[in-house]
C-alpha cells in the first residue's frame, strides 16, 4: 500500500498520541479481531467497546447472587436496593445534573414513552408535537403511537423540521422559526441531542428557550449525545432527556438507560406517570400500601425492579469516565480527532481529483460530536466492505453513508491515520481517475 500522500502524517499521529493524555485509557477496552489482528474500531456511535473491567463489575454481582440469594437486596458491598444510587452520582456527571435528577432504569423507547406519558399532555388547543425530520425510526414509531393514543392523527398532531432543499442538516434559525410560527398549537418540543444519521448536534439550549418561549415542554432523546458532547441539561433548563447506554458510554449490548427531569418537576403533583412499586416512596415502600406515593426525583418515574447485571456493565464503564475527569476532556480529544479525519478524508479527495467522499456533518465543531458521516460518491458499498476487510469497522447506512466516529475513550490518532490510509488505497484500486 502507498503511504505517500501521508508521508508525514503518521509520525505527525504518533506525536499527538505521544500527548494525548489520555491515551493510556485504550488499555482499559477490548478490542474485536479479525485474521488475528485487532480492528480499527470507528463504530462506538452504535456500540461501544467493552471496558476489560466490565467481567470483574459482573461478577461481583454474580457472587452476591451465588453468596448471598435474596439477602443481597440488603448485604454486601453493593447491596441491589440501593446500587442505582452508586451510578446516579456518576451520571450526573456525564449529563450536567445532579443526581436526584437522573436514575438509570428500562431501555430507551420505553423510558422515552415513560416520560411522554408525563410530559406530552395535550389540550383541544395544543396538541402538537415539533420534532426533527428525519430522527430514528424508535423516535418516529414512539411519538406517532403516543399522538394516537391521545386520539389524534399524527398528519395533524407531528411537525417535522426538515433540512432545505439540496442541505443535509437543520438550520437553527429554520428550527427556532417553526417553534414560533407553532407555538400556541405545541404541547411538546422533542428533539435528539445529536442527528443519529448526519451527526449534527442540534443547539439544545436555543432550542429549550424557544419551546419554552412558545409555552411547551421541551424533552431530548440523548442517546447519540449522552457520553460524547458536553451536556448541562439542569442549566440549560431542560425539561426531560432519556439516553442508552450503550453507545457512546460502552454499557454493552441493549444496556441500561437512564432518564433526566428537571428538578422543578419534582413537586408537581398534576404530573401523570405510569407507576410501579419500584417508583414509590423508598422509605414507606415496603409498607405495601395502595395509593402511590412517588419517591422524590428521577427516581419517582421508576416502574420495574432495577436491573442489577445491567447496571453492574454501565458501572464499570462510567468509573473509566471518571478515570478521565469525565466530559471537558474527552471532548477536547474528540474535536482534535473529528478535526485530523475530516482533513484526512479532505487529503483523499485531493489525491482522487473530486469530491468521492462529502462529509454531511457540520464542519462546525460546536455543531458535532465524534461522528462524520460521510457520503460516497461511487462504490460506496463496495469501500465499506473492503474497509471491513482491512480491519477498519465504521457503519453503514443506506443508500451511500459511512459513519466513521472515533471515539476519544479509546480511539488513537494513529486509528484515524491508518483508517484514512486504507480508504486512499481502496479508492483508488476501485475508482478510475476520470470519475
Amino acid at each position: 500500500m502507498s503511504t505517500m500522500i501521508f508521508k508525514n502524517n503518521l509520525a505527525f499521529a504518533q506525536r499527538l498520541d505521544q500527548q494525548d493524555p489520555l491515551h493510556h485509557l485504550r488499555d482499559e477496552f477490548l478490542f474485536p479481531q479479525q485474521n488475528g489482528a485487532p480492528f480499527i474500531y470507528l463504530c462506538g456511535n452504535s456500540l461501544g467497546l467493552q471496558p476489560k473491567s466490565a467481567r470483574e463489575y459482573m461478577s461481583r454481582q454474580m457472587d452476591n447472587w451465588e453468596n448471598l440469594a435474596v439477602e443481597g437486596w440488603f448485604e454486601g458491598a453493593t447491596p441491589w436496593m440501593f446500587y442505582h444510587k452508586e451510578l446516579k452520582a456518576l451520571m450526573a456527571n456525564i449529563v450536567g445534573a445532579s443526581a436526584a435528577e437522573v436514575c438509570p432504569m428500562n431501555t430507551l423507547t420505553v423510558n422515552l414513552h415513560l416520560l411522554m406519558v408525563s410530559f406530552y399532555r395535550p389540550t383541544a388547543k395544543r396538541f402538537k408535537i415539533i420534532m426533527e425530520a428525519g430522527a430514528f425510526p424508535s423516535d418516529q414509531y414512539a411519538i406517532e403511537s403516543q399522538v394516537r393514543f391521545h386520539g389524534y392523527d399524527p398528519k395533524d398532531a407531528i411537525i417535522e423540521v426538515a433540512p432545505r432543499a439540496g442541505e443535509a442538516t437543520l438550520r437553527t434559525e429554520d428550527i427556532l422559526d417553526t417553534i414560533a410560527t407553532n407555538g400556541a398549537e405545541t404541547a411538546l418540543v422533542l428533539f435528539g441531542g445529536i442527528n443519529y444519521f448526519t451527526g449534527q448536534w442540534y443547539d439544545m439550549p436555543a432550542i429549550t428557550k424557544a419551546g419554552h418561549h412558545a409555552g411547551a415542554v421541551v424533552g431530548f432523546d440523548l442517546a447519540h449525545a449522552a457520553g460524547n458532547v458536553p451536556l448541562q441539561l439542569h442549566n440549560w433548563d431542560i425539561d426531560f432527556a432519556c439516553w442508552c447506554s450503550y453507545k457512546y458510554q460502552n454499557g454493552g449490548p441493549g444496556g441500561i438507560s437512564g432518564i433526566f427531569v428537571h428538578e422543578k418537576h419534582f413537586a408537581d403533583t398534576s404530573l401523570d406517570r405510569f407507576a410501579g412499586w419500584w417508583g414509590y416512596q423508598e422509605e414507606q415502600r415496603f409498607k405495601m400500601e395502595k395509593g402511590f406515593t412517588p419517591e422524590m426525583g428521577a427516581d419517582g418515574w421508576q416502574v420495574s425492579c432495577t436491573q442489577v447485571i445491567p447496571m453492574s456493565l454501565y458501572h464499570a464503564s462510567l468509573k473509566i469516565f471518571e478515570k478521565a475527569g469525565f466530559i471537558a476532556p474527552l471532548r477536547q480529544k474528540s474535536l482534535q480527532l473529528t478535526a485530523y479525519l475530516e482533513y484526512l478524508i479532505q487529503e483523499v479527495n485531493t489525491q482522487l481529483g473530486f469530491e468521492q467522499y462529502k462529509i454531511i456533518t457540520p464542519k462546525d465543531l460546536a455543531d458535532r460530536g465524534a461522528q462524520l458521516s460521510i457520503v460516497a460518491q461511487h462504490h460506496a458499498k463496495e469501500i465499506f466492505n473492503a474497509l471491513v476487510a482491512k480491519n477498519v469497522l465504521g457503519d453503514w447506512r443506506e443508500p451511500n453513508v459511512i459513519r466513521l466516529s472515533p471515539v476519544p475513550l479509546y480511539n488513537s490518532f494513529q486509528d484515524v491515520f491508518h483508517a484514512a490510509e486504507y480508504l486512499m488505497a481502496i479508492s483508488k484500486d476501485l475508482i478510475s481517475p476520470k470519475q
